[in-house]
């Protein structure tokens, strides 16, 4: 992989590289690399073949300086035979920035009967797609995007796909629970997005997952955003190559500056 990779490793510090950064502040690191490195210290340290990470909950209450080294420490809090519960927290130079909590379960059979569920997305593959030609589209180069329908900040239904272009940590080529954990803050700009910008910032993210993706392809489909007294609630439906993967819903707050959307594909 030839792009930079998000954070370099030092002992057991992780270093923020430049393309860390955020779009709020030049020298802020974005969340969904928080997001990522702590799904990363997570499935690293308390993972198995046998569990699902079926959900994971990531509070961000600073931003942290892509300066600043960073720690993550993790603790098993519950260790049962159907159901394993992991605690982490992300700390910058020994300040503690973020936090996450973790519910992985074990792989069995689905019970007999059937059970409704919505329809899979009738989305084109990636593949079928040409890519965008405005670097915006994809943070110039934090990610590669395949817009499928509507933009951000469209009045209207709007769908894509989204790989990750880098490594999470030089070196370690990403999981698909990684893969998956870093895009889940897209799901606050996709979904929180106006006519008139960005005029949210997410505090945290919860991602749902029945199974882990299967291709590097994740696709978001929003389907709720709400917000009353300059708190937002947004949430996509999460998709890969094969169908619907989980959820990824955020908690917002309002923002004095929005920060301009990106053009139309």
């Amino acid at each position: 992989m030839t792009n930079q990779p998000f954070f370099t490793k030092d002992g057991d510090a992780f270093i923020p590289t430049q393309a860390s950064n955020g779009p709020w502040d030049p020298n802020s690191m974005h969340g969904r690399v928080v997001i990522g490195l702590l799904a990363f210290a997570i499935e690293q340290r308390h993972g198995s073949d046998d569990f699902t990470p079926a959900r994971l909950t990531v509070d961000m209450f600073r931003l942290p300086n892509i300066q600043t080294a960073v720690e993550v420490t993790t603790r098993l809090v519950r260790d049962g035979k159907r159901i394993r519960v992991v605690e982490a927290e992300f700390l910058s130079g020994g300040v503690s920035m973020a936090r996450a909590s973790c519910q992985l379960l074990r792989r069995t059979e689905n019970a007999p009967g059937n059970v409704w569920s919505p329809a899979n997305w009738d989305a084109p593959s990636p593949a079928d797609i040409p890519a965008p030609t405005d670097p915006r589209l994809g943070m110039n180069g934090k990610w590669s995007t395949r817009p499928i329908s509507g933009a951000m900040g469209s009045l209207g239904p709007r769908r894509l796909w989204m790989s990750e272009v880098r490594e999470l940590v030089e070196g370690v080529p990403m999981t698909p629970f990684v893969h998956v954990a870093t895009g889940a803050d897209f799901a606050s700009p996709f979904a929180n997005a106006g006519d008139q910008g960005l005029g949210y910032i997410n505090s945290d993210v919860t991602l749902y997952l029945h199974r882990l993706p299967v291709t590097r392809w994740v696709g978001f489909e929003v389907v709720n955003h709400h917000a009353t007294d300059g708190v937002a609630i947004g949430e996509c439906w999460l998709y890969d190559e094969q169908g619907p993967i989980g959820t990824s819903t955020v908690a917002a707050l309002a923002q004095k500056k929005p920060m301009a959307n990106p053009p139309p594909p």
